[in-house]
């Protein structure tokens, strides 16, 4: 694979004419020379400072209980903890917590607090913050809490420096949900200046242009090395290549093959994977996509390897459900060719479901993701071959989210689902037809039933069979169109080191340094 991406850099863009992006405007020009607001290249590695490119802004509100894009909770991963925090190789340590233990019926989970561990304002956190940060993230008082699997608690005790959480029953997965980030109690302006323990502390933020965090000196682990990290808004897929070679950023994850081709020997390209559900999601509670044989005849239609090497050169990993690679002992191979590309078979299915000519579609795509446009463009060719009309609407980022993910109002969306947790509940529980966040409105007893076995069995390898099934379920009813785990191809400037992947949609900046 190695080999394979040093062949790419020096390769040209094939496909940047027939598979661009429609992106709204840059909002960032970058100079010729890279001099930018924040100064050229040279006196960022002076000020050891770097600039950072994504291709969306965050949630209107940085409150990371209420977070709802995976952007903002990658860049938010530098700003807070939980109790424990997940490590590069998927494994959980403690954080906020010195140290804790699980009773061997699973139902009793017990933490000591770290002494020493500060808030980025100065005060010191207690034992109250922490009984508060939980208490609000499973509070159901207004419906379904803020972590539903928070909703198993039946008592929390707490003293000065120990806390005693009690289930109403054994969950082997619970530890991950208090990865859950600690705030402090009687701080309100979370949603705009928020405040945290990690690393690297908020200072401030411009609407659709860039966010900055700074160093936190009195973090309680090792401290970051850089000293200052701009978040720099480029929505346009155009603009990021060029902002990088300018000089106006010095470091961009999530790049398409295309992109990476395209720089000089300036950057180093590392490669890791996205840790996304990428699919062609369908709305099932609309038509035509209420009819299970359309949507089967969809994912018959679709040629998922050939997207892959169309779009992406071959970098990306095959998937035929809602769960990738990285959760190793919940990932099932064998669903991933239970469709294999047959046109004629979706061409009878379509005909069976009263569709023999096809029909028009529209594919709903956020236009700041050029991985999600480039999979798009290449659906509408193969979905052609089967005689559907598909059409792609490019919407801003937040239009996506409200009209789409929130409001439900959309036929099909390309788009990439992330786990906010190292659990294979974080990818599964969304399908359930009375989750909040089941955006595809799928409604499946059987799943639920499923589900529901999932959280009341204590032992690890039933409840792994149980989440497989729900993955087999999804697949045989044709939630979605299963594409890939997208590889991530992070761009990162010569003289700079330290990137860290994750089994999860995060990016760890604190490792990240000049090396001169």
């Amino acid at each position: 694979m190695k080999k394979r991406l040093m062949a790419l850099l020096l390769l040209t863009g094939l496909l940047s004419a027939a598979l661009t992006g429609c992106g709204g405007g840059s909002t960032e020009q970058a100079s010729e020379d890279g001099q930018t607001a924040d100064g050229s290249t040279e006196a960022r590695a002076q000020a050891n400072e770097i600039v950072v490119g994504i291709a969306q802004d965050l949630d209107e509100s940085l409150d990371p209980h209420l977070a709802v894009a995976a952007g903002t909770k990658e860049v938010m991963f530098n700003v807070f903890e939980g109790l424990v925090k997940p490590t590069p190789d998927g494994d959980l340590v403690p954080a906020v917590a010195d140290h804790y233990e699980i009773s061997e019926d699973q139902t009793t989970y017990t933490f000591t607090l770290r002494e020493g561990v500060q808030f980025h304002n100065g005060d010191p956190v207690e034992m109250r913050d922490v009984t508060y940060s939980i208490e609000r993230c499973a509070d159901d008082s207004e419906g379904t809490p803020l972590i539903p699997a928070l909703s198993a608690i039946s008592s929390i005790q707490a003293d000065d420096t120990t806390l005693t959480i009690t289930l109403d029953q054994p969950d082997s997965e619970f530890l991950s949900y208090l990865t859950l980030a600690i705030l402090p109690e009687d701080y309100t302006d979370q949603a705009t200046a928020p405040v945290g323990t990690g690393p690297f502390k908020f200072v401030s933020r411009t609407a659709q242009d860039s966010i900055v965090l700074e160093r936190f000196d009195g973090y309680w682990g090792t401290p970051a090395q850089l000293d200052k990290v701009t978040f720099r808004i480029i929505e346009n897929a155009d603009s990021l290549v060029m902002s990088l070679q300018s000089g106006a950023i010095d470091m961009f994850a999530h790049l398409t093959s295309t992109q990476a081709a395209q720089l000089g020997d300036d950057f180093q390209v590392l490669e890791g994977t996205m840790n996304l559900v990428q699919a062609l999601y369908l709305n099932n509670a609309a038509e035509p996509f209420n009819n299970e044989k359309v949507r089967q005849a969809l994912c018959y239609a679709v040629d998922k390897q050939q997207i892959i090497d169309v779009a992406f050169d071959g970098y990306g990993s095959p998937i035929g459900s809602s769960m990738y690679p990285a959760f190793g002992k919940y990932f099932d191979e064998s669903l991933t060719d239970y469709y294999p590309h047959d046109t004629e078979k979706a061409k009878e299915l379509l005909a069976q479901a009263g569709y023999p000519d096809g029909f028009s579609m529209t594919i709903t795509v956020p236009s700041n993701y050029k991985p999600h446009m480039d999979t798009a463009q290449v659906l509408v060719q193969q979905l052609a071959e089967v005689g559907i009309t598909a059409e792609i609407q490019a919407v801003e980022w937040e239009s996506w989210v409200s009209d789409a993910y929130t409001n439900r109002q959309f036929q099909s969306t390309v788009v990439g689902v992330d786990a906010s947790n190292m659990t294979a509940r974080a990818l599964l529980e969304r399908f359930t037809s009375t989750a909040d966040n089941d955006f595809i409105n799928y409604s499946n007893a059987d799943y639920d039933a499923l589900f529901a076995q999932a959280q009341a069995t204590a032992d690890d390898a039933e409840q792994t069979a149980l989440y497989k099934e729900m993955e087999k379920n999804l697949t045989e009813h044709a939630a979605n169109v299963y594409i890939q785990d997208l590889a991530d191809l992070v761009a990162v400037r010569k003289g700079l080191e330290g990137v860290t992947f994750y089994p999860i949609y995060v990016l760890d900046l604190s490792g990240i340094h000049y090396t001169a």
